[in-house]
């Protein structure tokens, strides 16, 4: 038998890695065409834009850094800025320096599927349910991972399994990226990102041509969850709304071309500490786990319940 991971995002593939390095066998499935999770972008106008995660940090002498360091030695991922900055009600207030950022040239989904390379990675598939024993749809497995959201890995789990206990009924909350493109750029060049406070649609605009290094004429605004709740039904209807906010926040023209995509689950309501859960054969891991949510967060919890399981 082999151990399944579901979820092919950074988490997952991180679990699925630590149990490949132990020798043990595994196998992803994921309903997408291709792994990324939240971690995912989109072909838009020639160039990949990253939707998802706007960046990736790592804590000095992590297990992860070292991951980040080989990115970087190979030239997929690539040091962005340690500056962003703060707007308010009055507009941009300050400049806040912080650890580095990291972005990757071809968009932060060529990372993970880096992660999958030499993985028994099923994309295109839809797992119906997990049941104790373990068993994915029914099939009985050595161990199975649910690297999902927790609205979406209670679907699969019976309810009042202990499984099922543990996932936060609360739900996560939404954003609405909004990818904005220009014919030139008219910002200023050392504005690499903006975190906007105290606004009723906008929490976050990303320069896409400065993380990816190209200098495309591309921002990337993220919206409040409050905002993206009212619109997930309907999310192109939002793009005039969140467009004309971040043009009011930048002084900037017209764009030439936008687009706009829905994160039903771009992030935990509350994350919790323990950087996974494991009992009886079925673990849960991802961003929802080792808190605070970030990319660092999710890879870790992937790694401990993979690395967690090898040992068993």
């Amino acid at each position: 038998m082999t151990t399944t991971v579901i979820g092919a995002g950074i988490a997952g593939l991180a679990a699925a890695r630590a149990l490949h390095h132990a020798d043990r066998a595994v196998q992803v499935l994921d309903r997408g065409h291709r792994p990324g999770g939240r971690m995912s972008g989109r072909e838009l106008h020639g160039r990949v834009v990253d939707l998802g995660a706007s960046y990736l940090t790592a804590t000095p002498g992590s297990d992860f850094a070292a991951v980040v360091a080989d990115w970087v030695d190979r030239g997929l991922a690539r040091e962005w800025t340690d500056t962003f900055a703060v707007a308010g009600p009055e507009g941009i207030t300050e400049r806040k320096t912080g650890p580095m950022r990291y972005g990757a040239r071809n968009g932060l989904r060529s990372l993970v599927a880096d992660l999958a390379r030499g993985l028994d990675l099923r994309t295109g598939h839809a797992v119906q349910s997990v049941t104790d024993g373990p068993a994915v749809d029914g099939d009985p497995v050595d161990a199975v991972v649910l690297a999902l959201p927790d609205p979406q890995a209670r679907r699969l789990l019976p309810v009042g399994s202990p499984a099922e206990r543990v996932l936060d009924p609360r739900g996560w909350q939404a954003t609405l990226a909004v990818a904005v493109g220009f014919s030139t750029r008219t910002w200023d060049a050392d504005l690499h990102g903006v975190f906007v406070h105290d606004h009723p649609t906008l929490e976050w605009v990303a320069d896409d041509g400065a993380r990816r290094g190209d200098g495309a004429a591309v921002l990337v605004a993220h919206t409040t969850p409050g905002f993206a709740a009212a619109h997930l039904s309907d999310p192109a209807a939002a793009d005039p709304a969140v467009v004309a906010a971040v043009r009011e926040l930048l002084d900037l023209p017209e764009p030439d071309w936008t687009h706009v995509h829905r994160w039903t689950f771009a992030k935990p309501v509350d994350p919790r500490s323990a950087p996974f859960h494991l009992r009886d054969g079925i673990g849960l891991c991802g961003d929802g786990w080792s808190a605070p949510s970030k990319v660092e967060s999710a890879w870790t919890s992937g790694h401990l319940l993979g690395t967690e399981l090898a040992a068993g």
